[in-house]
């Protein structure tokens, strides 16, 4: 239950103590959460009768509940409570956080790590990619884009029970791709285990953390998110970078069958720009746009 939520909506049925004290525990989350009812009575100026009410109004069992639920609401930060008016960033503001993230992120990924991962997605008869949440989500229907060039076999899945589903039918002869931003994916973990039951290896692209330890191969990652909640998350192109690192290895070891499949999808694009009557001059356009 979203208690900021449920109080800010009661404000206009409330009676006017309850009202006065909903105002005060909005102002001041943190304190509302770790004072004694005493405490929250006498700095809202209100009986403890009232503090009760309030959390029947909210529909909690008791007092106790309601701290709870407000403790929860007030360990997200107050960069999401505070309703104070937050100034533009200017655009430079985008680009200097993407060049943050990936300079925090420069190095991390060692290169034997990326070695091993590469050959057994390189020997393995399938690939399957996991990633759920909008970043590892966008990023997983990324990963088999780059694969399919190189004339790797490989699907992506965003919903769970497919996930699970599709986790059962491995073996040792197929590889699964994991990734998470926040490397506690719960979705993403339990389908990882069930594909390593079945002796599936396991390349994982997460922060440090439980499912790093569960992979046969883990390219890690880190995050950094900033007070500043209006813009989009950077840390989705660390993911992104660690795609690309591991496609190139994966090109470079299976050149010859890389550079063939790029040349037919190369000129197969030339080709639809010709007949469609927008062919550029230039031989260095992205290759699949």
């Amino acid at each position: 239950m979203d208690v900021v939520n449920s109080i800010k909506e009661g404000l206009r049925h409330f009676s006017p103590a309850e009202k006065k004290v909903a105002q005060f525990i909005l102002r001041d989350l943190n304190f509302a959460a770790n004072a004694t009812i005493n405490e929250l009575a006498k700095s809202a100026d209100v009986s403890h009768a009232t503090i009760t009410r309030l959390a029947k109004s909210v529909h909690c069992a008791n007092v106790r509940e309601f701290k709870l639920k407000i403790a929860q609401s007030a360990a997200i930060g107050e960069r999401f409570t505070n309703e104070e008016t937050v100034e533009k960033h200017d655009i430079s503001h985008v680009y200097q956080s993407i060049s943050d993230i990936l300079l925090l992120n420069s190095g991390l990924i060692q290169a034997e790590v990326v070695q091993g991962a590469s050959e057994a997605i390189c020997a393995a008869k399938h690939c399957l990619v996991f990633g759920v949440g909008g970043g590892s989500s966008m990023m997983a229907q990324e990963c088999t884009n780059r694969f399919f060039r190189l004339g790797i076999a490989s699907n992506s899945y965003s919903d769970p029970m497919m996930m699970r589903m599709t986790a059962a039918t491995v073996d040792k002869s197929d590889v699964v791709i994991c990734l998470s931003l926040s490397g506690i994916s719960a979705d993403v973990f339990s389908s990882m285990r069930i594909a390593k039951e079945y002796g599936a290896c396991i390349v994982a692209v997460c922060p440090q953390g439980e499912l790093a330890d569960y992979a046969d191969f883990h390219l890690p990652i880190k995050t950094q998110e900033s007070d500043y909640i209006f813009k989009p998350s950077a840390s989705r192109y660390v993911m992104l970078a660690a795609i690309d690192i591991l496609s190139s290895e994966l090109a470079v070891i299976n050149q010859r069958k890389s550079r063939e499949k790029l040349r037919r999808i190369k000129i197969q694009l030339d080709y639809h720009r010709e007949q469609s009557g927008m062919q550029s001059t230039s031989n260095r356009l992205p290759l699949g746009d």
